[in-house]
């Protein structure tokens, strides 16, 4: 089958490898839909701390948002998934310590990650092996566009559940990437009064987010609760600046280099801060969002392009007219050589793509 393998910095193509096999509670997906996202880019660009350390190496097949059909079963595997549209988790505990059978799998000490740690293989390919115990049916109503924005989204919805704001409730979420966009999207579903801070406001206001900010003109106002979902290393000192005392801060960003918080301010507000890893526990919540129409996050996606052109889209290369929005995503249906799928009618004019970034 066809797999994009990224075999060192900046180095990539698609390959010809070895069909995947189902072993015992696993089964084989035909990826229909893969998101491309931050951390694809840093393996392609060699700077993804994994690589650094030991829990990942080269040659690495990425793509960790997807979903697809269920074409194999391997041995113990109900056969009720076979023929099923599904998406799965990115995190697979060992199922046996301490923090599996807690229910933090995600946690695990020796888990993988699909397309990330520890050698699992993505879903930028044709075909993708999962264990049956990581997978989420998705309903009809739940296309393929939808269906590979689930995992990102769940990693939103968990953001949004950590931020704890009721109904009417102030949240402020800084970083307008894809993760901010959906905490952003999600929160207001749920009834918050949701304020978006970043470098433009072009694309939020766009979708509807009418209340978002620079920081040369972000309001003098209480934030309940803030969101850093930017990659900003001075955004989380920031964030705790922000907070309303006894609010909570939530982290799911990450930058480059180290982030300094003064716990002091913490301590004097008697603020709660939470960090986010993962989707995980949240990705069936996330499908009856989207299910439901609640939540419509495809105005996020600005082009869908085959296997061949991913390398071009990890370099930073994007066409004028995929305009502005944040996420791509990758067929790997599409035939060898297809030229990038046309934008949506929806979309925004040709602008130079913002960092998440404040």
């Amino acid at each position: 089958m066809r797999a994009f393998v990224v075999t060192g910095p900046g180095a990539a193509a698609v390959h010809q490898v070895a069909e995947p096999v189902a072993g015992p509670g696993e089964v084989v997906v035909a990826v229909e839909r893969a998101g491309v996202c931050g951390t694809d880019a840093e393996f392609y660009s060699g700077h993804m701390a994994y690589l650094h350390n030991g829990q990942a190496a080269y040659p690495v097949r990425i793509g960790h948002e997807w979903c697809g059909t269920v074409t194999a079963l391997g041995t113990d595997v109900d056969p009720v998934w076979l023929g099923r549209r599904v998406t799965g988790d990115t995190m697979l505990g060992c199922g046996r310590c301490h923090r599996c059978r807690g229910g933090r799998q995600h946690l695990c000490a020796d888990r993988y990650e699909i397309g990330i740690r520890n050698g699992w293989p993505g879903a930028l390919a044709e075909r993708l092996p999962v264990p049956v115990k990581a997978l989420v049916p998705l309903p009809d109503t739940v296309d393929s566009t939808l269906g590979a924005l689930v995992e990102p989204g769940a990693n939103a919805l968990r953001a949004v559940r950590a931020a704890a704001v009721s109904p009417g409730e102030r949240l402020l979420v800084a970083g307008p990437g894809t993760i901010g966009l959906l905490t952003a999207l999600i929160a207001t579903a749920q009834g918050a009064e949701v304020h978006v801070l970043g470098k433009t406001t072009e694309f939020a206001r766009s979708i509807g987010i009418e209340r978002a900010w620079t920081a040369a003109d972000l309001p003098d106002l209480r934030w309940d609760a803030v969101v850093d979902a930017s990659t900003g290393s001075g955004v989380p000192a920031r964030a705790v600046e922000l907070v309303e005392p006894g609010g909570r801060v939530v982290f799911i960003g990450l930058a480059a280099q180290a982030s300094l918080v003064d716990t002091r301010e913490l301590v004097l507000k008697d603020a709660t801060a939470v960090g986010v890893l993962s989707g995980s526990g949240a990705l069936a919540g996330t499908v009856d969002l989207y299910a439901s129409g609640a939540v419509d996050p495809r105005p996020l996606v600005a082009a869908t392009v085959g296997l061949d052109h991913a390398a071009a889209v990890l370099a930073g290369n994007r066409p004028p007219e995929w305009g502005i929005a944040p996420k791509i995503h990758i067929d790997p249906t599409a035939a060898a050589a297809q030229r990038p799928a046309t934008r949506p009618e929806n979309r925004q004019p040709p602008r130079k793509v913002p960092s998440r970034e404040l």
